[in-house]
C-alpha cells in the first residue's frame, strides 16, 4: 500500500465504508453480507483467487518439468512458487482483494438502503427520455420486434449469466496473472470507482428499471434464468421493505446507471490500453455490445441507463489512472504469444 499499488482503491473503499456506516446509523439499518444467503463473498472471492493461483502455478510447473532435463518435480514446484509468489506479489494480491471487497460490500449495502432514504422514483422521466431518443418508440419494444421474443430471449439471458462470472474472473486475472503490475492495480481500482460512481447515481436518480415499472412490456418473453433472477430480486425487495431486521435478504434493485455496462466498458478500455491480443479485444467489444442490448431487451435498464453506464465506465478508468499514477497511454504494440513466452523464459532464467 505504501508503494501506491492500491492507495486509490483503498481510499474509495474507506469512503464508501464510511458512507455505509453513516446511512446505517442515520436510518437504523443493518449492515449485511450481500451474498450471505448463498456463499458469502468473503469466502467465494478468496476461493476464486486461490483457484487462479493454483492454475497459474500448475501450468508453469508443468512447463518447467517438461523443459528441465533433471527429474526433480518437487524442486521444480518450489522453484515456480518462489519465482511467482514472492512476498511483494502476495501482498499485492491480498491488499487488492481486500480493497475491492470492502468497496463491493459497501456498494451493495448502500444500494440496499436506497428505498429507505428516498421514495422518489425517476422511471417515468427516464422512459420519456428513452422515447425521445428513439423518436417516439420504446427501445425494448423495438428490440422485441426486430429480434423476436424466442431464441433472442435465451441468447440475451445467456449474456446476462455470462456477465455474472466476468467480474470475479477479471479480478482474479488482475490480481494473480499480471505480476504485481500497475495494469492490475489500474483495473481493480477502476472497478472500485465504478462502485462509487454507480451508487452515487443511484441516489441522485433512483429508479427501478422497466421490468419493474412497466412489466407488461416484457410479458411476451419466455421464462428463463433471467426471469427467475428478476423475480428473486423483487421478492428480496419486498422482504426488506416489510421488515429489514427480520430478513437476511438485501435489496438490490436500481437502474440508473447500468453498472453491467459500466464495468464491461472499463474492462474493454483496459484491454485496449494494454493492447491485448486482437481477438481478446474484439471479443470484449462484441460482448460489451451484447451486454448493452441484453440489459435493454430484458428490461433491466432503460436505454439512458446504458448511456450512463458508458460514461461511468469511462470516467472510472480516468479516475483510476489518476489515483494509481497510470499514464493512460496505450501500449506501443500488441501482445503476442511469442513475446509472452519470451518474457516467461527470461523470468525463469533469471
Amino acid at each position: 500500500m505504501g508503494r501506491g499499488d492500491f492507495r486509490g482503491a483503498m481510499g474509495v473503499a474507506v469512503a464508501m465504508a464510511a458512507a455505509t456506516w453513516v446511512v446505517a446509523v442515520s436510518y437504523d439499518l443493518p449492515v449485511r453480507d450481500p451474498d450471505g444467503v448463498s456463499v458469502p463473498t468473503w469466502v467465494r472471492l478468496p476461493l476464486i483467487v486461490l483457484a487462479a493461483v493454483l492454475l497459474d502455478v500448475a501450468a508453469r510447473w508443468a512447463a518447467c518439468v517438461r523443459a528441465t532435463p533433471r527429474p526433480g518435480a518437487w524442486e521444480a514446484l518450489r522453484t515456480v512458487v518462489r519465482q511467482r509468489w514472492t512476498r511483494d506479489q502476495v501482498w499485492f494480491t491480498v491488499s487488492g482483494l481486500a480493497a475491492w471487497y470492502v468497496a463491493y460490500v459497501a456498494f451493495r449495502n448502500l444500494k440496499g438502503y436506497l428505498p429507505f432514504v428516498t421514495d422518489r422514483l425517476w422511471d417515468t422521466e427516464l422512459a420519456r427520455l428513452d422515447r425521445l431518443l428513439w423518436l417516439g418508440h420504446d427501445p425494448a419494444g423495438v428490440l422485441h420486434q426486430v429480434l423476436g421474443t424466442g431464441w433472442a430471449a435465451w441468447v440475451m439471458s445467456g449474456v446476462y449469466v455470462l456477465w455474472i462470472g466476468l467480474v470475479p474472473a477479471a479480478l482474479a486475472i488482475a490480481l494473480v496473472w499480471t505480476r504485481r503490475s500497475i495494469a492490475g492495480a489500474l483495473y481493480v481500482t477502476a472497478v472500485s470507482w465504478n462502485w462509487l460512481l454507480g451508487v452515487a447515481l443511484y441516489y441522485l436518480v433512483p429508479s427501478l428499471g422497466p421490468i419493474y415499472s412497466r412489466p407488461q412490456q416484457f410479458a411476451d418473453l419466455p421464462r428463463s434464468f433471467n426471469t427467475g433472477v428478476q423475480e428473486l430480486l423483487l421478492r428480496d425487495r419486498v422482504a426488506v421493505l416489510v421488515d429489514v431486521w427480520d430478513t437476511r435478504a438485501v435489496q438490490t434493485i436500481a437502474a440508473f446507471a447500468s453498472l453491467h455496462v459500466a464495468i464491461t466498458i472499463t474492462t474493454c478500455l483496459v484491454a485496449e490500453l494494454l493492447r491485448l491480443p486482437r481477438w481478446v479485444r474484439l471479443s470484449g467489444w462484441v460482448f460489451a455490445g451484447l451486454t448493452c442490448l441484453s440489459t435493454v431487451y430484458l428490461g433491466w435498464h432503460f436505454f439512458v441507463d446504458v448511456i450512463g453506464g458508458v460514461a461511468v465506465g469511462t470516467l472510472a478508468l480516468v479516475l483510476a489512472a489518476w489515483t494509481t499514477g497510470h499514464p493512460l497511454r496505450r501500449r506501443e504494440r500488441p501482445w503476442s504469444l511469442r513475446e509472452a513466452r519470451a518474457r516467461e523464459e527470461q523470468q525463469v532464467g533469471s
